[in-house]
């Protein structure tokens, strides 16, 4: 599709949420509007110069076509969209798509791994309704987080899928500027798209692309793909392993340029590989009061104390307080910081003012089948509205709120109470409220992979911790129902698989 003569019209928009089945709440339009953004039709143009796929899609299309905004609209990962909120995030797509007919292109962003309630594939189902709309003709590319459980439906519904080569995910722009030159090179090209997978959850833990972990190494493969020019994309998706579908798996999804049987091959082939690494990924776990002892032994600090069960980037409430209690327990004496959700604490500790001490009872206010609340004392010694700007990831640039938010010192640990969730990219949250990570020995940190980026060139070490919730490190932790099985690692002894191939429509 090039930009010749005719100025070409590209629609561009998306929606993306990552969902947890295993969290008792549903994700509703505040998840996006408070912790992410929600951009609508010319809105979207807010989101230049941003971090988002649309800052980049908007960048490469810039000069090259007449842009027809949709909507924009991420949100912090949680349960599964709520009917009203995924009714109005779909239809603000599709209206002004249907507002803007005729258009050249269309480019959609989705994480890939989205729910709604009575809708376990909303993003395969809204790439079936836009191909409704623009027609066979009209070429779609999608992109998705690495993270994706890409479908059947997305995959016969699209020209295109695509995702980010970074974890963690500091690539995001790149790839809203890779799906957009695409978009771009597709009337030169025959797209032929294969999908492979696998019946295969995995741990995201060892799946670091800045380090030489297995999932690097078959990001590296698919890369090399991409070398040929007739391999026009590549990518290798560890799905979110949260969600609980019968369609879902880790993949390879390989766009060849008019070579169907070059496609299903080389998908196959990096899916095999995928399925005989699969062991590499487990991880271990240490108990806090171990974590502390090995700490203690590490010259300096920051130490991380990754409580990766209560991942606010994989759907958890954000409002364990398992780490905190750990340390109280353990006496630590050196300086610590923690945080965690708790809209109730955080008012209190508003109502008492700065200098005050407190008494308070904290944590699993929100998702309370993981642990019991906390009684503490402690001294209010910051208060804030919560909000600050993403200094990169994901949402670099875009300004959000954790809610009224306050600092509670008790003993030499400073815990950062919050009213809302908000994705943990790097410190930020920290930052916005005056505490600096470096100058810690110990810091609880709420995720499982960001923190190699957030924390490197600082961290001194990091401790996975064996605490409860609904994004643990061990998949077998958690009461999968509905998934298809078998299904590595929920059954151990399977024999190697044929994956699952399912193709777009050749133009």
């Amino acid at each position: 599709m090039a930009a010749a003569s005719k100025r070409i019209r590209i629609a561009v928009g998306g929606i993306s949420l990552e969902s947890n089945d295993f969290v008792p709440f549903t994700a509703e339009l505040r998840e996006f509007t408070e912790a992410g953004f929600l951009a609508e039709r010319d809105e979207v143009f807010g989101l230049a110069g941003t971090d988002t796929e649309i800052g980049g899609a908007l960048a490469r299309l810039d000069g090259q076509a007449e842009i027809v905004p949709l909507l924009g609209a991420r949100g912090v990962s949680s349960g599964r969209l709520s009917r009203e909120a995924h009714d109005r995030l779909r239809e603000g797509v599709l209206a002004p798509l249907r507002d803007a007919l005729p258009v050249d292109g269309v480019y959609l962003f989705h994480h890939g791994s989205m729910e709604a309630v009575g809708e376990d594939d909303p993003e395969g189902e809204l790439d079936r309704e836009v191909r409704a709309i623009v027609g066979p003709g009209v070429p779609i590319v999608v992109s998705c987080d690495l993270h994706a459980n890409v479908t059947r439906r997305m995959v016969q519904s699209t020209d295109a899928v695509l995702g980010y080569e970074h974890y963690p995910h500091d690539d995001v722009h790149e790839t809203g500027i890779r799906a957009a030159d695409l978009l771009l090179r597709l009337g030169q090209t025959k797209p032929a798209m294969a999908h492979a997978k696998l019946p295969l959850l995995l741990t995201a833990f060892h799946s670091s692309t800045l380090e030489d972990t297995p999932f690097a190494q078959l990001m590296h493969a698919a890369k090399a793909l991409e070398r040929d020019d007739d391999i026009l994309s590549a990518s290798i998706f560890l799905v979110g392993s949260y969600i609980d579908s019968p369609d879902m798996g880790c993949s390879a999804l390989v766009v060849a340029n008019g070579d169907r049987e070059r496609a299903r091959a080389e998908a196959r082939a990096l899916a095999q590989q995928f399925w005989q690494r699969r062991f590499e990924f487990e991880v271990e776990t240490v108990s806090v009061a171990e974590a502390v002892r090995r700490g203690r032994a590490i010259d300096g600090g920051p130490v991380l104390l990754l409580d990766s069960a209560d991942t606010t980037g994989g759907g958890a409430a954000g409002d364990g307080i398992g780490l905190v209690r750990g340390l109280l327990e353990a006496q630590v004496t050196e300086p610590c910081l923690a945080s965690v959700v708790d809209a109730a604490a955080a008012a209190t500790c508003h109502r008492a003012a700065v200098g005050a001490t407190v008494e308070l009872v904290v944590g699993h206010s929100h998702d309370p089948r993981w642990g019991d609340p906390l009684a503490l004392t402690g001294r209010v010694e910051r208060l804030s509205d919560g909000r600050f700007r993403y200094a990169g990831g994901i949402l670099g640039g875009v300004e959000v709120t954790m809610g009224p938010s306050a600092v509670l010192a008790v003993g030499s640990l400073r815990l950062l109470v919050t009213s809302l969730p908000t994705y943990e990219w790097a410190d930020d949250q920290y930052r916005a409220l005056g505490l600096v990570p470096a100058s810690a020995k110990f810091v609880g940190v709420k995720n499982m992979m960001n923190f190699r980026f957030g924390y490197a060139g600082v961290m001194r070490g990091h401790f996975v911790l064996d605490l409860p919730g609904p994004t643990p490190p061990d998949m077998r932790l958690l009461p999968f129902e509905r998934a298809s099985r078998p299904i590595f690692p929920l059954d151990r002894e399977l024999a190697d698989p044929e994956p699952v191939i399912s193709e777009s429509r050749m133009p």
